[in-house]
């Protein structure tokens, strides 16, 4: 169990928001909150898009988990603090996550809480799933066990049972085979989460190992595989190696398509039927566009090109570090010469893309390649890279600083 003594060695500096909360404020033990009807109703209608009851249900137990405390958490920051607590890695990612794995998680700064809810009525651990500790870009500081009662008579509420950190789940922790969990007694959670709040930015993570990289043709294979909706715990599919599952999961790519294909759906990432028939309902709720307009390609390799009237353009609008951006892709010359143009441009006319923001382009398998990238030097007009591609080819698109609610996407051309 933390307490303050487990601070004694770090430096007053991590502790930043110690001297900033009013402690006396916060109920330290046996937190409950009353959920919210209409909270709970949202939760229920998003979780229908999901390709079984078990799968449903257990995100709607997370969308009412996360909502209300998303909410709770932000009440507990300081405004002096600057700092939002956002859902991660993104609102976009959560059907593709809750499809197949029990749990959801916050950023607050650079920190990652995972939230973990049950029913269970007389608790006697916490049973955090293998994903959100040994994937390295989920793997979280704290950990919150959650109890929701779901009561008939519209009295329904959650309890904050206590917490951990990754550092005390992988020493103490106990690791079950059976289910891919780390479990940890309840006695053995903190109950007191002013010591939460008063340690948000100290590292908890244990240097958690590189994951495997799959293969294009291993990727295929595996959402083949375990995108049959009959599956209903893909996850503990112990013919397949955990390592090779969490890479599967860990690309936003992958899983979205993994995602798409338990609910039986086509390929909704082909930019080429998007160009014949309309945008995928996917990629529309993503922000994606589909319009129209005359090629002006400002230092476009023109050399060659067959010249067009007007050629569609895929635009997304994107909040980057506060201001406003859209990214652009388009086709330079016609389609079937398959040399495409991305471009970010600053949303505000007149606005610049500012030094040190960097556009790159990688391979389905996160592979880099020759002129990938374009980074701006100083404040420009615009970053654009140009790539010419095979039939079948796919993309990953990605943007640094990172966009909001940004995942990963593959598009195939």
């Amino acid at each position: 169990m933390l307490s303050l003594s487990n601070f004694a060695n770090i430096g007053t500096e991590h502790i930043w928001l110690l001297s900033l909360l009013d402690f006396a404020n916060i109920d330290t033990e046996h937190t409950w909150l009353q959920l919210d009807i209409a909270k709970q109703e949202e939760a229920w209608q998003l979780s229908r898009h999901h390709s079984n009851p078990i799968a449903r249900y257990n995100a709607y137990l997370n969308r009412v988990c996360l909502s209300h405390l998303l909410n709770w958490v932000q009440e507990w920051l300081p405004e002096e603090s600057g700092l939002r607590a956002q859902v991660f890695p993104s609102e976009q990612s959560l059907p593709s996550i809750l499809e197949v794995v029990n749990g959801t998680a916050i950023k607050v700064g650079e920190t990652r809480i995972v939230l973990v809810p049950t029913e269970t009525i007389d608790i006697e651990e916490l049973r955090v799933p293998q994903e959100w500790v040994d994937i390295n870009s989920w793997a979280a500081d704290y950990y919150i066990l959650v109890q929701i009662d779901l009561d008939e008579d519209d009295d329904s509420s959650l309890r904050l049972c206590g917490f951990t950190t990754h550092l005390q789940l992988k020493n103490q922790g106990k690791y079950n085979q059976s289910d891919r969990t780390y479990s940890l007694p309840m006695e053995q959670l903190t109950e007191d989460f002013t010591l939460l709040f008063a340690t948000l930015g100290v590292n908890w993570q244990k240097q958690v190992p590189q994951g495997v990289t799959l293969s294009s043709a291993e990727a295929q294979n595996l959402v083949q595989t375990l995108g049959d909706p009959s599956v209903y715990s893909p996850r503990l599919r112990l013919d397949v190696p955990f390592a090779q599952w969490a890479a599967l999961l860990e690309h936003g790519g992958w899983r979205q398509r993994l995602y798409e294909q338990r609910q039986r759906l086509p390929e909704q990432w082909s930019v080429l039927e998007w160009l014949q028939t309309g945008i995928s309902d996917f990629a529309r709720e993503l922000g994606w566009m589909l319009v129209s307009v005359r090629p002006n390609w400002s230092g476009a390799r023109e050399a060659n090109l067959t010249p067009a009237l007007a050629l569609p353009v895929l635009i997304r609008r994107l909040e980057i570090a506060g201001q406003q951006y859209l990214l652009q892709v388009s086709p330079i010359g016609s389609i079937e010469q398959r040399i495409w143009r991305f471009e970010l441009r600053n949303a505000t006319e007149g606005g610049k893309i500012p030094g040190g923001m960097k556009l790159r382009l990688l391979t389905e398998e996160l592979q880099t390649f020759l002129n990938n990238e374009a980074v701006a030097a100083t404040a420009v007009d615009q970053l654009c890279v140009e790539v010419k591609l095979e039939p079948g080819e796919g993309l990953v698109w990605e943007i640094e600083p990172i966009p909001e609610n940004y995942t990963q996407e593959i598009w195939w051309f």
